[in-house]
């Protein structure tokens, strides 16, 4: 079937359905990965986005259950040079085709992708709309154009759980998957806050030795005191930090009490918190083989990204020094606190299936929490 993308400054791109038929709409942003398109898929940081993968052949591993980093796809579209039905995966139990129709998300195929790249690394990330059923241009930019911009939107609210739960899975292994660890191991305890967390994180804090305890977005600060953590992290999360002005009071509340780590924007929100200001990136940074460079080793990491915001680190003045830079673009990567055992990263010390440079960072948080350990 015959399907078109439309972006909002007029571009068109024609191609066929792949997944679910109708309309979707988002942001349009472009992912440099060349495998875990099914971990982009079911990372709740992506809601409000349609994916474009720049790898050309997409769908030949397949699904499996055990790759997900969420209980359902977030994500508003997904766009592809060359959908292949034909998987070939050990561990995979249904079709790419088959998961996007389930989850009813659309996708398109056979537009090219490289010249769509091309143009949102020109022009900026965008709102777009994918249509299996409405192709008059102006009926679909009309559409598009009516949509809000991404910078304003508090998307995590929708994304964080209802209610806390304790979390003991750690990481996948050969023989065994996903073991379940005995909570009495676990010498430290951590409230991690949910802004859209993805499940390899809280499975890198149990490999740690934590003892993780998940809470909303919007947990009171002195009802997390009060479980007497010894650290608190801040997840990953989707949309822009700024309007989540209550989360911001209640990690102030934390600073000077125990020790922080927070990852993407959890990373924004501690910024943020600290005094500083955040700022909307032209195209943002997503992928699995960027350049990072820690500043207090100067090794050089290559990480997984996916944010379209970043911290100014000026703005922060005297509170927080610079913890890692991004070696392509030069944006604040990761800060930490001159004197306190805070610290934060952009990027994805968790990414599945990798690279793995950055895991250092959870025996970091670990280290932090043992010198501090009341």
């Amino acid at each position: 079937m015959k399907a078109v993308l439309a972006l909002a400054d007029g571009r068109i791109f024609q191609g066929k359905t792949f997944g679910a038929t109708g309309e979707a709409t988002g942001e349009v942003v472009f992912n440099t990965a060349m495998t875990g398109y099914q971990e982009v898929l079911t990372d709740p940081s992506y809601k409000g986005q349609m994916v474009t993968m720049t790898y050309t052949q997409v769908g030949n591993t397949g699904i499996n259950p055990e790759d997900v980093e969420s209980n359902q796809l977030y994500l508003s579209g997904f766009i592809v040079k060359e959908y292949l039905d034909c998987y070939s995966n050990w561990r995979a139990t249904m079709s790419l085709d088959a998961y996007l129709k389930e989850n009813g998300v659309v996708g398109i195929q056979g537009l090219d992708t490289r010249a769509l790249t091309r143009h949102l690394r020109d022009f900026g990330a965008q709102n777009g709309i994918i249509s299996t059923t409405d192709f008059d241009p102006e009926s679909l930019l009309k559409k598009v154009r009516a949509l809000p911009s991404m910078a304003g939107l508090d998307l995590a609210s929708g994304v964080s759980c209802e209610k806390p739960y304790h979390w003991t899975e750690g990481l996948w292994d050969l023989e065994d998957g996903y073991p379940q660890v005995d909570p009495k191991s676990l010498k430290y305890k951590v409230v991690a806050y949910d802004f859209g967390i993805k499940q390899n994180i809280l499975r890198c804090l149990v490999s740690a030795g934590c003892d993780v305890t998940v809470v909303p977005a919007t947990f009171p600060a002195e009802e997390a005191l009060a479980m007497h953590p010894d650290g608190i992290f801040l997840s990953n999360g989707p949309g822009d930090p700024e309007p989540l002005v209550q989360v911001q009071q209640e990690i102030r509340t934390f600073i000077g009490k125990k020790p922080i780590f927070g990852i993407c924007l959890g990373h924004q929100l501690l910024g943020l918190a600290l005094g500083g200001r955040t700022m909307k990136l032209p195209f943002g940074n997503h992928g699995s083989n960027l350049p990072v460079m820690d500043m207090s080793t100067h090794k050089v990491e290559i990480t997984a990204q996916n944010h379209g915001f970043a911290v100014d680190l000026e703005s922060l003045g005297a509170a927080a020094c610079l913890g890692h830079e991004n070696l392509n673009d030069q944006t604040v990567e990761g800060i930490r606190h001159c004197d306190l055992p805070i610290f934060s990263v952009q990027h994805h010390p968790e990414a599945s299936p990798g690279p793995h440079d950055s895991h250092y960072l959870f025996g970091r948080f670990v280290e932090m929490m043992e010198k501090h350990k009341a």
